[in-house]
């Protein structure tokens, strides 16, 4: 296999290793932009890039760890980005809903999370009704189902009213769910769907001995502080409440340009694993 040292990396991908147009924070001069590589095509349209350099740490990332996308989309949103390097072994889709082996979805997961997520949550259909009654069409553009497990809206994001967000983040603990408000996004999880759970079963059936990560929204945030080290970018829902926790670094770097030096702090760390342990990362 790819990546045979005993590391595994895992990142979220949307506005932690890939963006979009609206999300690439590209201030500098136009003379100095990045040379960008386009990894998603949606309608024939360019929808998600990294740099250039990016892509080429990220093969060879590839070559040296074990490295397994963790992200919020579901399988057919995931499997419209077409990363550089060997195709991952293990991919965590749905926020931990679908666990990916060899580019299939695990039955045996798939039946263990809906177990937890029947024990410890509020059926589906409460949580969607609530968001029907609350969510306001003046400035709701969808409402949609991801994966029969977690429900998400698209807003727009300056239009939400004065304690919204509290509001529903606050109804929705009571019943055992998790709000999140990435981008144009107010996502409704419930809290046992979450990535680290599925990585750890990654983790347990590869057999790392080391564990990366990154993320840049609060439902990463269990997906960092399951790791030996992890990164956050300096935007999203983590850098802008000020998240911080022991083994995860702060990136100063926003955009694409934080991805980019996402993937080479992985590589870094992953090549210098070899020999003694994790060595320390900043």
């Amino acid at each position: 296999m790819a990546g045979t040292a005993g590391v595994l990396v895992a990142s979220d991908l949307d506005r932690t290793l890939i963006y979009s147009d609206r999300a690439l924070a590209l201030d500098g001069p136009d003379h100095r932009a990045p040379r960008l590589l386009c990894v998603e095509v949606l309608g024939g349209r360019p929808l998600s890039f990294l740099t250039e350099r990016a892509a080429a740490l990220l093969a060879d990332l590839g070559r040296e760890a074990r490295f397994v996308p963790a992200t919020t989309r579901t399988v057919e949103q995931y499997r419209r980005v077409n990363l550089p390097g060997p195709q991952p072994t293990y991919a965590i889709c749905a926020n931990g809903g679908q666990l990916l082996v060899d580019g299939e979805p695990d039955h045996d997961w798939r039946h263990e999370i809906t177990t937890r997520i029947a024990a410890g949550s509020a059926p589906l259909a409460e949580v969607v009704r609530q968001l029907a009654l609350c969510a306001d069409p003046e400035w709701t553009r969808k409402r949609r189902i991801a994966d029969e497990q977690f429900a998400y809206l698209v807003v727009e994001r300056d239009r939400l009213p004065d304690g919204w967000l509290t509001e529903l983040t606050g109804w929705c603990a009571e019943r055992g769910w998790r709000v999140s408000l990435q981008g144009r996004k107010v996502y409704a999880v419930p809290q046992p769907l979450t990535k680290s759970a599925a990585l750890a079963e990654a983790v347990r059936r590869s057999g790392a001995g080391t564990v990366l990560a990154a993320g840049d929204s609060l439902l990463d945030a269990d997906l960092l502080l399951a790791a030996d080290a992890g990164w956050r970018p300096g935007h999203g829902e983590l850098a802008d409440s000020g998240w911080a926790a022991p083994g995860v670094t702060a990136l100063a770097e926003t955009g694409v340009a934080a991805g980019e030096e996402i993937v080479r702090r992985f590589l870094a760390v992953a090549r210098g694993v070899s020999s003694a342990g994790l060595p320390s990362v900043g």
